[in-house]
């Protein structure tokens, strides 16, 4: 039968209505008050910054979503989505400004849409960055009934001259630093999944810890660093290799105490050591390098301990 409407071809346009009103009445003051017009803004915090640049970051949390469906608990999500766009800003030497989220499902499902934008509030919260606006799509010839998916964008600003990595002023000497993670992040979990199909639910809600959000530390310390890698996708040699000049190369000792989360994968998925070191981020979600006499004032700056990696060496 040909559909006559809207609601008879899926697109139920009242719900989406309805979960747009209630992002507009959640009681956080990360959210903006201009959520549900054509655009948000905010007010750019000129007098803060003496020659300021706009940077911008995108991401998503790819089939971690699956984990979430697995155990029905999408209320950290949408922290993952924040961190995976605000740690990027972060290592750039940026201040996140606000945040948008991009929601596609083949159904609107209320209670699932609430719990994941009331993860992104809190990553909001965390990020000290607002929610400025987002988009959610009903989309049921592209999706399947329970298929769903996330973007995020975020926008931040930085010093001109302070943006980050000063890859000029890195040197064979220089100190590698890391910040833990809280497990397995946002990367990788397609093969996680895999290798872990027959666990627990126990190992699988481990999976679903949200990726740790390091904007409030890395603004403490990014006067004295001279660069800093997000802990992503190609693990970390992978993403120093983004900072770190081509003439010079990280070396890492990898002896630092590695979360059990990551024996359990490689063990699970009799994954080669050097995969999961590609893949996985082992335990660090940031990595920084720092000149030698710098290294000891960072764990007072950031007011926790750090794990030493390694160290730059001639390539």
């Amino acid at each position: 039968m040909t559909p006559r409407s809207y609601s008879d071809a899926g697109v139920d346009v009242s719900g989406g209505d309805r979960f747009a009103t209630f992002i507009s009445r959640l009681p956080s003051k990360s959210i903006s008050p201009t959520i549900g017009a054509f655009a948000g803004g905010i007010p750019l915090p000129t007098e803060r910054y003496r020659n300021p640049v706009l940077l911008g970051a995108t991401d998503g949390v790819g089939t971690k979503l699956l984990v979430a469906r697995r155990l029905g608990d999408y209320s950290t999500i949408g922290i993952d989505l924040v961190a995976m766009c605000v740690n990027d800003l972060a290592v750039c030497g940026a201040d996140p400004l606000f945040f948008l989220d991009y929601i596609a499902c083949g159904k609107l499902d209320q209670p699932k849409l609430e719990q994941i934008i009331g993860g992104v509030v809190r990553g909001c919260e965390l990020a000290d960055c607002t929610l400025a606006g987002g988009e959610t799509a009903e989309m049921p010839d592209m999706y399947g009934a329970d298929d769903i998916d996330l973007a995020g964008f975020a926008t931040g600003v930085a010093e001109a001259d302070h943006q980050l990595p000063q890859s000029d002023s890195i040197k064979a000497g220089d100190v590698i630093l890391g910040l833990s993670s809280t497990g397995v992040h946002s990367n990788g979990f397609s093969l996680a999944r895999k290798a872990l199909f027959e666990a627990d639910d126990a190992v699988w809600r481990e999976l679903l810890t949200p990726t740790r959000i390091y904007v409030r530390e890395l603004a403490k310390v990014r006067c004295c660093i001279k660069a800093a890698a997000h802990v992503t996708g190609g693990g970390l040699e992978g993403n120093l290799t983004r900072v770190v000049p081509e003439n010079l190369q990280a070396r890492l000792t990898w002896d630092w105490p590695i979360p059990e989360i990551f024996a359990v994968i490689e063990r699970s998925g009799s994954i080669p050591q050097q995969e999961m070191r590609a893949v996985f981020n082992m335990g660090i979600g940031i990595a920084v390098v720092v000149a030698e006499e710098t290294a000891g004032k960072i764990p007072d700056l950031i007011g926790e301990p750090v794990i030493h990696l390694g160290e730059v060496v001639d390539g």
